[in-house]
């Protein structure tokens, strides 16, 4: 694949390297309880907390919160004071609980308790971005969707795969040259290469098992901060 910028990218290549590296990470939150409890309504909830919060803080959350309230209509029985209380210390908490009572409200009121599975009508809950929107797809109903967060979009300039500067026109440069059989996955690697070796400042190069495909775009720059 010739990319935009002239790069010629073998992409399976590059998730076949970044599948061996994602062999020595954790995996995130949201991608593994998509996968043991198999449950819209959990991935949806968990990655409503998980912006902008560590994914130890967004597992014990989750695990506090589905504990006393595993369904939308247990949910909204819970007051946001409660919410609160079980989530706390998620990221924004405060904001965060009222936005997931009212996620199950409405889920019982317009959707008869199912989290809907497409991308306009998820958009349409308060605090459910692109980013949460596009992961609840992949993750949840294994749709092609590719989920942009800030390490998708670093480390995808970073390769050189692409020249952008905010996450939605990542994820529309993406869609133009990334193959639809690696949308899913390509988010979870990158999320779990960025935490671990591909970080904003100081990235561990000499560990890197995907270096030879990356052209280091502003890594000097990072390593002038930091590095």
């Amino acid at each position: 694949m010739i990319t935009k910028y002239g790069r010629n990218i073998d992409f399976d290549e590059l998730m076949d390297d970044l599948k061996a590296a994602f062999g020595g990470y954790k995996v995130p939150i949201v991608t593994l309880i998509a996968v043991q409890e198999s449950d819209p309504f959990k991935v949806l909830i968990s990655t409503m907390m998980s912006s902008r919060t560590k994914d130890e803080t967004t597992a014990g959350a989750s695990t506090r919160l589905y504990a006393v309230a595993d369904t939308p209509e247990k949910m909204a029985k819970l007051t946001v004071e409660q919410i609160e209380k079980l989530i706390f210390p998620v990221g924004f908490y405060k904001t965060k609980a009222p936005r997931i009572k009212a996620a199950a409200r409405k889920l019982i009121d317009e959707y008869g308790g199912n989290v809907p599975g497409e991308l306009d009508e998820l958009l349409k809950f308060e605090g459910v971005g692109r980013k949460t929107a596009n992961l609840v797809l992949g993750e949840a109903f294994r749709k092609e969707a590719i989920c942009v967060d800030v390490h998708v979009h670093r480390i995808s300039n970073r390769l050189g795969l692409i020249k952008t500067d905010t996450p939605f026109e990542t994820e529309m440069e993406l869609q133009k040259i990334l193959p639809r059989r690696h949308w899913i996955r390509y988010n979870t690697y990158l999320v779990a290469h960025g935490q671990n070796t591909c970080k904003p400042i100081g990235p561990r190069c000499g560990q890197c098992l995907i270096y030879k495909h990356c052209k280091r775009v502003g890594v000097a720059a990072a390593a002038k901060t930091g590095d």
